[in-house]
């Protein structure tokens, strides 16, 4: 049988194995999506503006936008490139930092002069234009000489931009048509790979195409409104900090593991694939956005003199995005926080979280290793401990969701730290143990109801099962009550019957008796033909083991007397049942040899119940119980006194009771009368107390003391001093 301390090493094993097996799932990306289920209710959950929120502003190509042109102007989708000269022009008077258009022109606009027209007022700089890096889309394969569009110099910077996992270097491109081209100063990236299940949470804050680098739009944006628009540079090495470096600020990328993308002095932390994490402000919206239809007529309002909707100052000193909101023109992409985020919005939290330098940086490769380590041991050593079934579930219940408040907390660190790995590996390690201890203690539980399941009620076992410390196998000293009955004239009995007609009825007997004893928590030791032995206090501790062989007793005499008419008439006569009990010190434990023994008490207490039984013939009674047993009952059940006793084998007397049931009112009046019966012949008044016993005919018991009290009348030299001498066993 595997005791607790044997599978105390075999726990962390099972955690151990539950967090490599997570290790290589989470390798394979089968763990990712929950993952990221994880990392979304995080961001739903603490998702908070920042400073640098209101420095960024939305000016959005909205329905509203799309119904004020249809109607007012008789305008359709697209509109002509010469509508967003106004929103332009609306940007610089404001004193805007940057201004960055999220809107692909890939093609001429079908109107004669529109693109010169929107190209001239792009001339005057300060506007980042929109192109799309891709590996599938776009007809261009090589960065056309005439556009002239600032990008980042990739120099210096190795294979870097292949990256190890995802590429960074896209084959294709969609960019703005040759007119627009050269009045755009920067361009932006707006191309993104989403997650699993199509969500967008990070960005690739560069890719590059044919040589050269761009950045994602937002950060672009940063770049034109920079005071040094486009320097990406490295953190100073040690060779620059001594004056050794020829040139630090040349423009190149700092990266590590996971590594660093550097943006004049702004850094954005990438992983493994040259991706940033997205630090979500909130819901779409978290922006303030203002209607395109509102920015253009404020534009042409000043122009003419005017009162303008939109006060120029809104977007003084701002990084604005343009971009479009409205549904029908399919800018719309999934996040952690809505299945329908404006793609600007992602761009412009792409930008605050490089403003406030508060992007989220992935865990280090080792941190993912530590956690499933330190949860897979961890769990396996108390998943062992527990080893009760509501134990093991509430070990599930609060370990399990430990990695993912740990997640939260880095969160606000800035952290995006594994959780659904380490939290399968806690849960899978628990089950794992919860199984090595059923399947134990299942061998524990299946041995122990083997070795006592003839002997112990249920309910002894299952106490026995839930603590087998209680089980002390082989012999211990304790005080037990012992209940020792027998069938009176059982000899003579079984010579009336034949054989399969005596075992059914004794089979029958016994049942009803062993039922009753069981009960009440009593252990049975054995039959002897007719005769039952069992006791109480063993093998689990009973204070009130004496009260309990008591009822017992008492409810096996009632079980006989209701089903005595069954019983005589399969017997051809009444059964009588006799039985005694007492208190004592015994050894009690399983005593016999190595291959065969029993669970069974021995000592002069057990000697003493089973002269009682056999005293019963003496008095007439049907239950006798020892003066031990009776002052611990604590007086719950009435009883008469019997008198005293010198049995076989021992000098002293023994004084014996008769219990009764609480609720016979009869037997109370008539045990008062006894008891003063008895007060009268241990003063010798035998006249007196031979009137009174004769007075409670039909009692045996008093019956007998009448008849001792006449034989003393009659015989006036016997000396005796009212203790019954037995001569039989």
């Amino acid at each position: 049988m595997r005791t607790p301390a044997a599978r105390q090493w075999q726990g962390p094993l099972l955690g151990l194995a539950a967090g490599l097996l997570l290790w290589g799932l989470g390798a394979l990306g089968l763990v990712e999506g929950l993952e990221n289920q994880t990392w979304d209710w995080r961001v739903r959950a603490l998702a908070r503006p920042a400073a640098s929120t209101a420095q960024v502003k939305l000016i959005a190509v909205d329905q509203d936008s799309l119904d004020w042109a249809q109607k007012v102007n008789g305008l359709t989708w697209p509109w002509p490139r010469q509508v967003y000269a106004p929103i332009i022009e609306f940007c610089r008077r404001a004193g805007a930092k940057a201004v960055a258009l999220d809107i692909l022109f890939s093609e001429p606009s079908p109107l004669a002069g529109d693109d010169e027209e929107l190209a001239a007022v792009l001339a005057r700089g300060g506007v980042v234009g929109a192109a799309m890096l891709a590996r599938h889309t776009g007809a261009a394969r090589a960065w056309p000489p005439e556009l002239k569009a600032k990008t980042l110099d990739p120099a210096g910077l190795g294979a870097w931009p292949q990256g190890e996992g995802r590429a960074l270097g896209m084959p294709r491109a969609l960019l703005p048509t040759p007119v627009l081209a050269q009045g755009f100063a920067w361009l932006g990236n707006v191309g993104e790979d989403p997650d699993h299940h199509q969500v967008i949470r990070r960005i690739t804050p560069l890719r590059f195409f044919d040589g050269r680098g761009l950045a994602s739009l937002g950060l672009m944006a940063y770049c034109a409104g920079a005071p040094t628009p486009g320097v990406a540079q490295r953190p100073p090495t040690r060779a620059a900090r001594t004056g050794q470096d020829d040139d630090p600020t040349r423009p190149v990328m700092a990266t590590g593991a996971p590594g660093w993308l550097r943006l004049g002095d702004k850094s954005v932390p990438l992983d493994q694939e040259g991706r940033a994490i997205l630090r979500f402000r909130g819901r779409p919206g978290s922006h303030q956005k203002f209607s395109a239809a509102a920015v253009i007529q404020s534009e042409l309002a000043l122009q003419q003199g005017g009162t303008p909707t939109l006060e120029p100052g809104v977007l003084k000193d701002c990084y604005v995005l343009v971009g479009l909101t409205a549904p029908g023109l399919h800018d719309l992409r999934a996040s952690p926080l809505a299945s329908l985020h404006p793609g600007t919005e992602l761009h412009a939290t792409a930008l605050d979280n490089l403003l406030a330098q508060d992007f989220i940086r992935p865990a280090p490769a080792w941190g993912l290793a530590a956690s499933l380590l330190l949860m897979g041991l961890f769990s396996g050593l108390v998943g062992v401990l527990a080893v009760k079934p509501w134990q093991g579930s509430l070990c599930l219940l609060l370990l399990t969701p430990l990695p993912l408040g740990l997640g939260f907390l880095l969160y606000q660190a800035g952290w995006w730290w594994p959780v659904a790995a380490p939290a399968l590996t806690a849960a899978l390690a628990l089950v794992a143990t919860m199984v090595l201890n059923y399947a134990s203690e299942g061998r524990q539980r299946r041995f122990i109801k083997r070795a006592f399941r003839h002997y112990l009620s249920p309910q002894v076992i299952e106490a026995i099962l839930a603590d087998p410390s209680k089980l002390s196998l082989g012999g211990q000293r304790r005080e037990l009550t012992i209940f020792f009955s027998d069938l009176q004239g059982f000899t003579s009995l079984s010579e009336g019957l034949d054989p399969q007609e005596l075992a059914g009825l004794l089979n029958d007997y016994l049942s009803d008796m062993t039922d009753i004893i069981l009960q009440e928590g009593g252990t049975l030791d054995k039959y002897e033909g007719d005769a039952i032995v069992a006791f109480w206090n063993a093998p689990l501790d009973q204070p009130d083991h004496a009260l309990r062989a008591c009822r017992a007793a008492l409810g096996c005499l009632k079980r006989l007397e209701e089903r005595q008419a069954h019983y005589q008439a399969r017997a051809g006569r009444p059964l009588f049942m006799r039985t005694g009990l007492n208190s004592g010190p015994v050894v009690v434990g399983n005593l016999g040899s190595r291959t065969r023994f029993d669970y069974t008490v021995l000592g002069d207490a057990a000697n003493l119940a089973s002269r009682l039984e056999g005293a019963n013939k003496l008095l007439g009674t049907a239950l006798m119980v020892s003066e031990a047993t009776w002052r611990q009952t604590g007086g719950v059940l009435p009883a008469r006194e019997l008198g005293d006793l010198r049995v076989v084998g021992r000098a002293a007397p023994v004084r014996v009771y008769e219990p009764f049931d609480p609720g016979d009112r009869e037997r109370a009046a008539r045990a008062a009368a006894f008891h003063e019966a008895l007060a009268l012949l241990r003063q010798r008044r035998w006249a007196e107390a031979q009137a009174h016993f004769a007075a409670l005919a039909p009692d045996s018991a008093a019956a007998v003391y009448a008849a001792r009290c006449q034989e003393m009348l009659d015989n006036p030299d016997l000396d005796w001093d009212g203790v019954w001498n037995l001569s039989q066993k």
